[in-house]
């Protein structure tokens, strides 16, 4: 499978599956902008991709701030004329900690970025989408989204809801040939994940002993995923979401 001459908007980029993501897109042949919160974080993506004679670009935004997200797709326009793959996959820990214990202006900043930045990249990624009659968007969402997880009053919402939006904006954007899809991942080995094991807030054994396949995803999983939600083979799906989690939603035994 080929993406060359294509042009994609990896959001949160830099960093664990967004880094996944934006690698395996400019190895297909796709011209990347690699969306990061910090200013240098994404200089080793960028880097590395620049290796292999791949093209990408950097592009500093705060997802959940509209007039950021604005500048960020003049970016891309900027850079390369159009959008033909947004993936939203910008997003930040829970808390962790019971409902008493939460901060609310945390809990806030969660929703906005997952959810409200979700909706702000597609809203202004699919302008030039629409204009182009032709676009693929993939939305980042979670087995926290459809499951019940205890002290994670934030990420669950927020991730629950990119699934329902997934749904609108499949059916709003159809006509424009414009599909538009979700990943539900499971535990993927990242270093977030790494930090939280290490600060006892996850008990990696007892997560893979609940996984049927008795181990963690790894990010490159989660990217194959989304390259092929972005090709050719995939043009008939659009309103799903793919539960990619080593069978952790499927599993009813207790």
């Amino acid at each position: 499978m080929s993406l060359k001459d294509k042009i994609a908007l990896v959001t949160g980029g830099s960093r664990g599956i967004g880094r996944a993501i934006s690698l395996a897109m400019a190895r297909k042949g796709a011209k990347v902008a690699v969306n990061h919160f910090q200013c240098g974080s994404a200089d080793n993506v960028l880097r590395e991709i620049e290796k292999y004679g791949g093209i990408a670009v950097g592009l500093q935004a705060d997802v959940s701030r509209e007039n950021e997200v604005k500048s960020m797709v003049e970016g891309v326009l900027g850079a390369f004329g159009r959008i033909d793959f947004l993936i939203n996959n910008a997003g930040i820990a829970d808390q962790f900690v019971p409902l008493m214990q939460e901060d609310t202006d945390r809990w806030q900043k969660v929703i906005d970025i997952h959810l409200k930045g979700t909706y702000l990249c597609s809203k202004e990624g699919a302008r030039s989408m629409i204009e182009n009659k032709f676009g693929r968007i993939v939305n980042i969402s979670s087995i926290a989204g459809v499951s019940g997880f205890p002290w994670r009053t934030a990420y669950g919402p927020a991730k629950s809801g990119i699934i329902n939006l997934t749904k609108v904006l499949a059916i709003e954007l159809a006509p424009f040939n414009i599909n538009v899809n979700a990943i539900g991942t499971g535990y993927v080995r990242t270093e977030a994940i790494d930090n939280l094991i290490h600060a006892g807030k996850l008990d990696d054994e007892r997560i893979v002993n609940r996984i049927p396949l008795k181990r963690f995803g790894t990010p490159e999983e989660i990217a194959e995923t989304v390259l092929f939600l972005c090709s050719d083979a995939a043009s008939y799906i659009t309103g799903a979401t793919i539960a990619v989690d080593g069978g952790w939603t499927a599993y009813g035994y207790y």
